[in-house]
């Protein structure tokens, strides 16, 4: 079985950041992926589950709503490993491209009073939210984004090095 475009990428290289994860055509239009990580693979503790689950429902609600990008929004949600989102976007553009909206969506979660949807009826499992260590891991990556900004490492993927049997088969150590 073929390992999947977002497994290729060295997790023990990649930094906290944005990053174009993958492009695919659907019909005569093109879908970004992006990764929007927030956390160092496998050094960095990951996010609280609670404040991950808060995260994806301010940003993804900031998101939808955001005047400029709301039609371009397709999903906004948590990577398995906790340390990040996945954002895929209609179109396709280079992680800079959406430097300002992660900023953006990011910094809206200080002025969240409450978490949207944070109800029986409009969530799945509405009882595990925290908005304070939210609003911590968010202005964690505003500082770190702000910081980087100029650095390339933030937006370009590290690709991992493969060995090739003498046969000619990739070979995985997963």
């Amino acid at each position: 079985m073929e390992l999947i475009q977002s497994f290729s990428v060295d997790h023990t290289k990649i930094v906290p950041g944005i990053f174009v994860s993958r492009v695919d055509e659907v019909g005569e239009k093109k879908v970004t992926t992006y990764d929007i990580r927030l956390k160092k693979p496998n050094i960095e503790p990951v996010i609280d589950a609670a404040a991950m689950h808060s995260l994806e429902h301010i940003i993804a609600t900031t998101m939808r709503n955001d005047p400029e990008w709301k039609d371009e929004v397709i999903y906004w949600g948590p990577m398995g490993c906790m340390t990040g989102f996945y954002l895929i976007l209609k179109n396709d553009r280079p992680s800079r491209d959406i430097y300002g909206l992660i900023l953006k969506a990011f910094r809206s979660v200080a002025d969240a009073e409450e978490v949207p949807g944070a109800t029986a009826v409009c969530c799945g499992y509405y009882r595990m939210h925290n908005l304070e260590m939210a609003k911590y891991y968010a202005a964690q990556f505003v500082t770190y984004l702000t910081e980087n900004a100029g650095k390339p490492e933030i937006f370009e993927y590290p690709k991992t090095n493969r060995l090739v049997t003498e046969h000619g088969q990739d070979f995985y150590d997963s």
